[in-house]
């Protein structure tokens, strides 16, 4: 039987280094095991609903009783074949099931069927932005398996319990090549793929409930040296943990080697109580889980036309979407791509276009102040108080000329609060109506001059920053109802 591809063995010639930390480069993988949506489990028609009392949704296939044989659940197939197609991966038309052997209390049948030699999903990539930089990561492979059971320990004094309700849970395992290179380029990648799951529907993404778990890959290196020996912290449920577990694994091994101490090759476990990492287990290598294909399962078939059925039922995905705004809205990449982190805020911009605002305003508005107000409210854009259309008529009032920044942000205040919730009216209630008597305006122009001689003699000097001051106290003055651009134009002209 020939290996798989090793994830921290894979080619890394002329991949970029990142930022070198205490003078050595990270080097990080995942794999991440995602829960597949389906109502019964894998290999069996148990429930896979979450929070049931102990054991009482293990089957007898699940307990792996005497006669029982694994029948293959076509949803959970289905669900890989829609994120091969999410990330431009291959779909094999002919995969098989290993049983790979270890002994845990929670693992019934002494064996965990997944897949080893030929994966259902190969190859493929996960796209996205770090501030405004775009990075990729390349997939190695995407295998169906099932989930093991639980041991309990925190009720118990002295003994431990076992819950087989996750026994036989779809899983998908998505593994990366080592291509991250900081801790922030790791967790961005984990949301990007955490937004991809749930967005085509394969996965709730509860990480909580452990619906999205993801085991990461660290080791770190001198520059130009071979590949360090990797420890792999096991199943980082947030992204908050997620950054300080990688983040203390990386200094931890970088402490060791430069005492003159080895790394050792283990599995870890993240204490968010400590902040710290400790041993789990000396890690295993391939060998030791002594694959062999799994008799009771016939290889998985996948002809041309069901992916063609499924493709059919994919919702728009995001980087589609994302390449929709850039061409049809003329936007950026990194602006559309911050648009499209979930299918609510997609849809939300997209009813704002549609009801007259423009792309880039509106863009701007649901990025900024929006993103800033429900992030502080701990709310999603589907909770927000100021709908698509109120946002619209907003943002068709900044265009035309109507509302000056500071005034439109009265008014988006007022929408939130509701204080109101018709633009129009919010505007002529409170008399945000800019300056139409150009006299009183310049009035105001040839007063701030006036008050403000060293402005005027810097800018007339060639400081273009100092016209901004200006700008600034007309504005004051005006109590925001000035035109920015208008005030602009005018002081020009008067400073000529």
């Amino acid at each position: 039987m020939s290996e798989p591809v090793n994830t921290f063995e894979a080619q890394q010639q002329g991949r970029p280094t990142g930022p070198l930390v205490r003078g050595y480069e990270v080097i990080i993988g995942f794999e991440t095991h995602a829960q597949l949506s389906t109502a019964s489990k894998i290999f069996s028609r148990a429930s896979t609903a979450f929070g049931a009392e102990p054991n009482t949704q293990a089957s007898a296939v699940d307990l792996a009783l005497p006669g029982t044989l694994p029948v293959m659940n076509k949803g959970a197939v289905e669900r890989a074949i829609k994120l091969g197609l999410a990330l431009g991966s291959h779909i094999a038309p002919r995969s098989v099931f290993a049983r790979k052997n270890y002994f845990y209390p929670d693992l019934p049948k002494g064996y965990q069927i997944s897949q080893y030699e030929i994966p259902v999903v190969q190859g493929g990539s996960v796209s996205f932005f770090l501030g405004e930089e775009k990075k990729t990561v390349r997939l190695v492979r995407a295998h169906l398996e099932e989930d093991a059971g639980k041991s309990l320990h925190e009720d118990f004094v002295g003994q431990s319990g076992i819950d087989l309700n996750r026994a036989g849970t779809p899983l998908l395992e998505i593994v990366t090549e080592p291509d991250m290179r900081s801790t922030a380029e790791a967790v961005a990648y984990a949301r990007e793929l955490h937004k991809i799951v749930t967005w085509i529907g394969i996965c709730d993404g509860n990480m909580q409930e452990g619906s999205f778990r993801c085991d990461a890959n660290v080791s770190v290196r001198r520059p130009g040296e071979k590949l360090g020996t990797r420890r792999e912290i096991k199943n980082l449920n947030s992204f908050k943990f997620m950054q300080q577990a990688i983040d203390y694994e990386i200094n931890s091994q970088i402490n060791e080697l430069e005492d003159g101490r080895k790394i050792e090759q283990a599995t870890v476990l993240f204490d968010p109580d400590t902040g710290e990492t400790r041993t789990m287990r000396t890690k295993e290598d391939a060998a030791d889980y002594r694959y062999f294909p799994d008799p009771d399962l016939p290889p998985l078939a996948i002809e041309p036309e069901w992916i063609e059925r499924v493709r059919a039922t994919m919702p728009e995905l995001p980087r589609a979407m994302a390449e929709r705004y850039v061409r049809d809205h003329g936007m950026s990449e990194y602006d559309a791509a911050q648009l499209t982190q979930g299918p609510a805020l997609a849809r939300y911009f997209d009813d704002a276009v549609k009801a007259g605002a423009t792309p880039k305003l509106a863009s701007n508005w649901i990025t900024g102040e929006m993103a800033r107000r429900l992030n502080a409210q701990e709310i999603g854009i589907e909770a927000a108080p100021v709908a698509a259309q109120q946002l619209a008529q907003l943002v068709k009032r900044i265009a035309d000329g109507t509302l000056p920044n500071n005034a439109a942000r009265q008014v988006f205040d007022a929408l939130w609060t509701g204080e109101g919730s018709d633009v129009d009216a919010i505007i002529e209630a409170k008399d945000l109506k800019p300056m139409s008597d150009t006299g009183a305006l310049d009035k105001i122009l040839d007063e701030v001059i006036a008050k403000n001689q060293k402005n005027v003699d810097e800018y007339r000097a060639g400081k273009e920053k100092a016209l901004n001051g200006l700008v600034g106290q007309v504005m004051k003055a005006s109590g925001g109802k000035a035109n920015p651009a208008q005030v602009t134009e005018l002081l020009k002209a008067k400073l000529a």
